[in-house]
């Protein structure tokens, strides 16, 4: 059995781990908002180490129902994300280059372990930014929460907020499906040159 990639998988391989430079240019993560007062809509922007968009407007918004001020403060992941992303960069590219089935199987665990955390990550932001209100907020609404969306929409108040990858989110998940498809295609040839 062959155990290491075509040299088309390894340049595959190693263009997707080269894209993930994305994250240090793009924003991954976006949380718009829309309302009647609001029909052009506010957005927030995650990137890798910060936050941009409307997030002044959406604090002086939120402040009214209790929520806590945003900043890049509650995000300590914001500290040391930069190194998780050069090493899978790292991991993504000594698979390309020694040409290892297995390193690329790892990476590929790996990236898939990393994205659900992340998915977590943002519920468990989310979950209590939304619940853990100021008791005395000027608006309050027993037994109402304002948990955003971890991914997709959802209905807060008179606001509907919706929650997607951004360009370098897009960009991550195109990799990772692209070294997905590598190691099927080339397990599936292996597969079928046993076989013969």
């Amino acid at each position: 059995m062959n155990k290491h990639l075509s040299i088309i998988s390894r340049i595959l391989v190693a263009f997707a781990s080269g894209a993930l430079i994305a994250v240090f240019l793009l924003p991954a993560w976006r949380i718009d908002l829309f309302a009647p007062q609001y029909p052009e809509g506010l957005s927030m922007y995650i990137w890798i180490n910060k936050l941009s968009g409307d997030v002044e407007i959406i604090n002086g918004l939120n402040h009214y129902i209790g929520m806590k001020h945003i900043s890049a403060e509650m995000f300590p992941e914001f500290k040391y994300l930069t190194y998780v992303v050069i090493f899978f960069m790292a991991l993504g590219m000594t698979a390309a280059i020694t040409g290892k089935r297995k390193i690329l199987l790892i990476y590929i665990i790996a990236t898939i372990i990393g994205g659900l955390l992340v998915l977590y990550d943002l519920y468990r932001w989310g979950y209590d930014y939304g619940h853990n209100l100021d008791p005395k907020a000027a608006i309050q609404v027993p037994g109402l929460s304002y948990q955003p969306p971890v991914l997709g929409h959802k209905r807060l108040l008179n606001f509907d907020a919706y929650s997607f990858p951004d360009a370098a989110g897009w960009i991550v998940i195109g990799a990772g499906t692209l070294c997905i498809l590598v190691w099927l295609t080339e397990w599936y040839i292996n597969r079928k040159k046993r076989k013969t």
